[in-house]
């Protein structure tokens, strides 16, 4: 079998491998229209796994799915990588409500504040010395109105309270409002953030 063979059907609920070590069992993907964009699967990650291999453990991580090589005789997912690189990969990632999530997992989500009203949509992530400290979105044009906030603001990470994945959306742990008020938000709207 070549990569890109197996539907997320096959691999759900299957347990995955680099080489003999079992880093975790595949719970599902990203629900997305356009399933090219959906690049990643989520993975539940071994504990013993997530405290060796991430700087802070988390439950759920997603899985590339360029690494899966075949799935082995015993039902296993075998990756065609190692740790090191899964690791690599597992740093180039999102911490919302301790659970990893991959850029391509985030692009295209709608952004929600804690009442439910829809900011916008997650245009890119902001990434300043080799991490994401935020998300660009696309404003919706009566929350540019009404707030009088630019077409295309940038919102911290630590704002962002929690993700729906059936929903695929972000939710803002407080109301919009409150979130223009806070430093972060302001200091990650600044032109000159990220420069020395």
């Amino acid at each position: 079998m070549t990569k890109g063979e197996h539907s997320i059907q096959d691999l759900l609920d299957r347990e995955v491998f680099v080489n003999q070590t079992k880093v975790g069992v595949i719970v599902g993907e990203r629900h997305h229209p356009n399933e090219a964009r959906v690049q990643s699967m989520r993975i539940r990650v071994d504990p013993g796994i997530a405290e060796e291999y991430m700087r802070k453990p988390a439950e759920l991580a997603p899985l590339p799915k360029e690494l899966v090589h075949s799935i082995r005789a015993d039902g296993g997912v075998k990756l065609s990588k190692s740790m090191r690189e899964l690791q690599r990969r597992w740093r180039n990632t999102v911490r919302i409500d301790e659970k990893l999530y991959a850029p391509d997992e985030m692009i295209d989500r709608a952004l929600l504040d804690n009442q439910g009203m829809e900011i916008g949509v997650i245009t890119e992530l902001v990434k300043v010395k080799r991490t994401y400290r935020g998300v660009n979105v696309k404003v919706r044009s009566g929350i540019q109105r009404q707030y009088g906030v630019e077409s295309t603001i940038s919102v911290p990470i630590t704002a962002i309270y929690r993700t729906r994945e059936r929903l695929d959306e972000v939710v803002l742990s407080r109301t919009f409002e409150k979130t223009l008020m806070l430093p972060s938000y302001i200091q990650i709207n600044d032109p000159a953030f990220g420069e020395e």
